[in-house]
């Protein structure tokens, strides 16, 4: 077994860094602070960080084959002109409702972006219950409602088949596994695959890797486990110098490392003296494991 190192490489304290997400043509770590309401680039030679400030929370961003980004920002999908520094809307949702946001997304393997909503929280992991959906924009910018009575909609992903969608509502504690038909873009036959054990903490984002297993971050839980999706057991964890690891993603030229983005947001002064390098990006090496290739939105 290599030998693992983490290290923190984006000293920063956001209040909710998510959805951390490895561009390769400019081999940048991409990804939000959601409260801070801001989309940022860091690039890992000259340490430099970029931010495009948004008008709202922004849940996720993910890469746009034909330049920029998409983002869930409030209850809009948008599109960001990173050199312009323009947000412009494409759809909204959960319009008969005032209270929620867009949390995670990702991209799927036919260019279609989904991500759901979820309640404002009124406490860190605290939500009003059963407010958020899941949902998918399409490459023409039309928008499918998968399902709601959704708490906290977060980490997605597909496996190496593109056969199964894999998804966390994080206050059922578990990882859940759908059938997917690629074709359509349609999810049916939810089941769990994991459940989460008390001290692991609750599930957030998460990604796969280059053997089809899963890695969860694990919010108050201070680790990202891998998990195997065809036995349903854990069989790694890595844990963090921080308890808020929000995300995961894998990145770097060969996409060995993998980047853990982790929180600040309703730490009090102890609890961040105790933890101070909360809010801050970290680099696993030496996992002996590669990721794949995010994938980017069609439109």
């Amino acid at each position: 077994m290599s030998s693992v190192k983490i290290e923190c490489v984006v000293n920063e304290r956001y209040k909710i860094g998510e959805s951390p997400v490895w561009e390769e043509k400019d081999q940048t770590l991409v990804y939000v602070d959601i409260s801070g309401q801001k989309v940022c680039r860091w690039n890992p030679v000259t340490k430099q960080i970029q931010t495009l400030n948004t008008d709202a929370f922004v849940g996720s961003v993910v890469p746009r084959r034909s330049g920029g980004y998409v983002i869930g920002v409030g209850t809009r999908f948008a599109v960001v002109d990173w050199e312009k520094q323009t947000v412009t809307t494409v759809a909204h949702v959960d319009q008969e409702k005032s209270n929620t946001r867009f949390n995670d997304g990702k991209v799927d393997p036919a260019g279609r972006y989904f991500s759901g909503t979820m309640a404002f929280e009124i406490r860190p992991a605290e939500v009003e219950r059963k407010q958020g959906s899941v949902y998918t924009l399409y490459p023409d910018f039309s928008v499918v409602k998968h399902f709601d009575q959704v708490d906290i909609s977060n980490g997605l992903d597909w496996s190496l088949d593109h056969k199964t969608f894999y998804y966390i509502d994080s206050l059922s504690f578990r990882v859940d596994a759908f059938d997917y038909d690629l074709q359509s873009g349609n999810i049916s036959n939810r089941r769990v695959l994991y459940k989460l054990e008390k001290d692991e903490g609750i599930p957030d984002g998460m990604c796969v890797d280059s053997e089809g297993k899963l890695w969860v971050a694990c919010y108050n839980g201070g680790r990202v486990i891998r998990i195997d999706p065809t036995t349903g057991k854990r069989i790694q964890t890595v844990k963090l110098p921080v308890d808020t690891t929000t995300s995961c993603c894998f990145g770097g030229k060969d996409y060995s490392e993998l980047y853990v983005t982790s929180a600040c947001g309703g730490m009090d002064e102890a609890a961040l003296a105790s933890k101070p390098q909360s809010g801050s990006i970290f680099k696993v090496t030496g996992l002996g494991i590669k990721g794949i290739p995010p994938n980017s939105f069609a439109g």
